[in-house]
């Protein structure tokens, strides 16, 4: 039975020890399972019994240098090439694979015969050893002058010699601004980082790595008098925002314009795609309706019936039984849209995304046009919390209605609005009123000249949003009152 070690402290806590402990006394650590110290010395032979170390007062051989002559010369440098040496093996070391240069004369070490290390012929001999970097050369290409006067074609192959040994540069980076930025094969992306590599399947770059941003994650549109922004904000993974903006005309040629607004819900199944799918639908319902005389308030409505049955055929595609997972619910997003045209304003919603009116004089009052979907405004309606009680609340933005195959009741809300004045009207997710929630908040942030530049009023309302900490996707469309005649854009 073999023996434990003795310990003077425990290996674990340092803890001191007592002959014949087994355990710690302070940690419980198990002594027993600590190795004896290895019967071994440092050095390993690998072809016989190793020599015993030298004693510390031994003397060392070191080469004397001879005096200087009569004629006053200098002593004869050594080099270390010039200093013999064996092996392991006690064979004779030879000269290093460089190649150290000859020295002839007085610099040969004392005792050295002048010829000795070079072969019958002359040249050098080979060091032993392989060779990777370039061709072995033969012993008839190796120069064959004399020891005393080496020829130049010699000095340069033993230059050239030189410089070929180890070339094991790394390879370099590309440089974009030298890199060959042609067209990349049609159906691959080009990395925004390097612009060298191409994007794989998952979004990063094959040559740099880089993640390259989605599409979605930052989308701008003006088109005509009418502008929308749109953005992931600073705090989530992807965009679930969507809008749609567009312009038509009604029968009697008068302009109409049109913005949806959908934010996804987060906890559902695919909510990009749902917000995708719903502004899609009603936008394209909108142009379909309004050109063949239908109300613009009913055209509202059919849209948001539209939306409702696109987000509603997602749940039935094959892709979302495969991200489905129990805690969550069929696709589903809200929605917001606003139609203009040169004397009515319609407005529809369902959900908590809003639309709010903002008059050009900022003396006239300023007013949210859309109540929201939601457990705040529900407390708020029932005159059971008032508004800064319920949205302090942490149920605040819990929703009541939403598009959706789960939805309990699809009951889309519209509103119609003759205002007296120009102005402009705000349409958003939670995402930008989160940070201007009243209508004067919103008032205050918006541009003076937000009718003529309504693109830069929606970078300005995102910027705010991100400013205040983009906790969420920040999507806005600015539509200005009266709907511009055909053709008349924004300044």
């Amino acid at each position: 039975m073999s023996q434990m070690p003795q310990l003077a402290a425990c290996p674990h806590c340092e803890w001191p020890l007592e002959s014949g402990d087994r355990f710690c006394g302070a940690c419980g650590y198990d002594l027993s399972v600590v190795p004896a110290p290895p019967q071994d010395t440092p050095t390993i032979t690998m072809n016989g019994t190793a020599p015993p170390p030298p004693r510390a007062d031994a003397p060392v051989d070191w080469p004397v240098a001879p005096e200087a002559g009569s004629s006053g010369a200098p002593a004869p440098v050594h080099l270390p090439s010039d200093i013999r040496g064996t092996d392991s093996g006690g064979s004779e070391l030879h000269a290093p694979l460089g190649g150290a240069p000859d020295v002839q004369g007085p610099q040969l070490s004392a005792g050295a015969p002048q010829g000795e290390g070079r072969s019958p012929g002359g040249a050098e001999r080979s060091a032993r050893g392989v060779r990777f970097d370039r061709p072995t050369e033969s012993a008839s290409t190796a120069p064959s002058s004399s020891p005393s006067s080496p020829s130049p074609s010699s000095e340069a192959a033993a230059a050239a010699a030189a410089a070929e040994d180890y070339h094991l540069a790394a390879p370099r980076p590309v440089d974009p601004r030298t890199a060959d930025l042609s067209t990349p094969p049609a159906g691959t992306k080009t990395c925004v980082a390097c612009r060298a590599g191409q994007v794989d399947r998952d979004g990063y770059c094959e040559n740099c790595g880089h993640a390259q941003p989605r599409e979605r994650d930052h989308m701008e549109q003006e088109l005509g008098a009418v502008a929308a922004v749109s953005d992931r904000g600073l705090r989530h993974h992807r965009n679930e925002d969507a809008f749609a903006v567009s312009s038509t005309a009604l029968p009697d040629g008068s302009p109409a314009v049109v913005a949806i607004v959908c934010d996804g819900v987060s906890s559902a199944t695919r909510p990009d795609d749902a917000s995708l799918a719903a502004s899609r639908a009603a936008g394209e319902s909108l142009l379909e309706t309004l050109p063949r005389g239908t109300h613009p308030q009913q055209a509202m409505h059919d849209a948001i019936v539209a939306a409702s049955n696109a987000v509603n055929s997602l749940a039935e595609e094959p892709e979302t039984a495969q991200e489905h997972a129990p805690h969550q619910n069929a696709p589903a997003c809200t929605l917001v849209g606003a139609v203009v045209t040169s004397t009515l304003l319609i407005v529809g919603w369902v959900g908590d995304s809003r639309a709010y009116w903002v008059p050009a004089d900022r003396s006239s009052p300023p007013a949210r046009l859309t109540e929201d979907d939601s457990w705040a405004a529900q407390m708020v309606a029932a005159g059971l919390m008032s508004e800064a009680e319920a949205y302090a609340d942490h149920r605040a933005h819990a929703i009541t209605g939403w598009l959706g195959a789960d939805a309990y009741e699809l009951e889309p809300h519209t509103a119609s609005f003759k205002p007296d004045r120009p102005g402009v009207v705000v349409v958003c997710t939670d995402g930008l009123w989160n940070y201007a929630e009243a209508a004067e908040e919103m008032a205050e942030v918006i541009p003076l000249d937000a009718a003529l530049r309504p693109l830069h009023a929606a970078r300005v309302l995102v910027g705010h949003a991100l400013d205040g900490g983009g906790h969420d996707n920040v999507t806005v469309a600015v539509l200005p009152f009266p709907a511009p005649p055909q053709g008349a854009g924004s300044a």
